[in-house]
């Protein structure tokens, strides 16, 4: 695949900006939510309001979850999803597992089976508060290696033919 990146010319930034620090999650109930992130997920948490905790995993970037102010929030959309990366394709199908067998338990729903896709092996499900999660495998250092592939040409993303790293070739090609 060819890379368009040598034909673009860096811009200057209009914002002086130093870090993507957080993104936002609302939830229905803190407790139930932050125990979730805790003993599912695996999340480093600190309890920040009686209405909100932090939450933090491989990183300095954080999730703020905060208790949804109405009694109903809509479903994320699909592709407004949440990343968490495994290194391996083995330890895909082996989350995938445990989501499936720690459904009911933490009211996870919409389960998809691993496949590939935008050039990684992944499956979604949606949690108790409607929020969506991918479990994916990345190399360390997660899409870093879209970056130094450069701008792509050719098969979109969402190609099974999509350049992808080594360590994630075995499903799929």
């Amino acid at each position: 695949m060819a890379t368009v990146a040598e034909s673009r010319e860096r811009v200057e930034p209009a914002l002086k900006l130093n870090f993507y620090s957080h993104a936002t999650l609302e939830c229905g109930d803190i407790a139930f939510t932050r125990r979730f992130f805790e003993e599912f997920l695996g999340f480093e948490t600190v309890q920040m309001a009686d209405v909100s905790f932090w939450a933090r995993l491989g990183g300095d970037q954080i999730i703020v979850v905060v208790k949804s102010p109405s009694k109903t929030k809509d479903a994320m959309p699909f592709l407004n999803h949440n990343g968490l990366d495994v290194e391996t394709e083995a330890e895909v199908d082996a989350a995938y597992q445990i989501v499936l067998r720690d459904a009911e338990k933490w009211g996870l729903h919409k389960i998809t089976k691993p496949v590939v896709q935008h050039g990684t092996y992944c499956f979604y499900f949606w949690d108790k508060d409607d929020n969506a999660w991918e479990i994916l495998c990345n190399p360390k250092g997660g899409y870093s290696w879209g970056f130094a592939l450069g701008d792509q040409q050719g098969a979109g993303h969402m190609s099974r033919k999509f350049q992808r790293p080594q360590s994630t070739l075995t499903k799929g090609s």
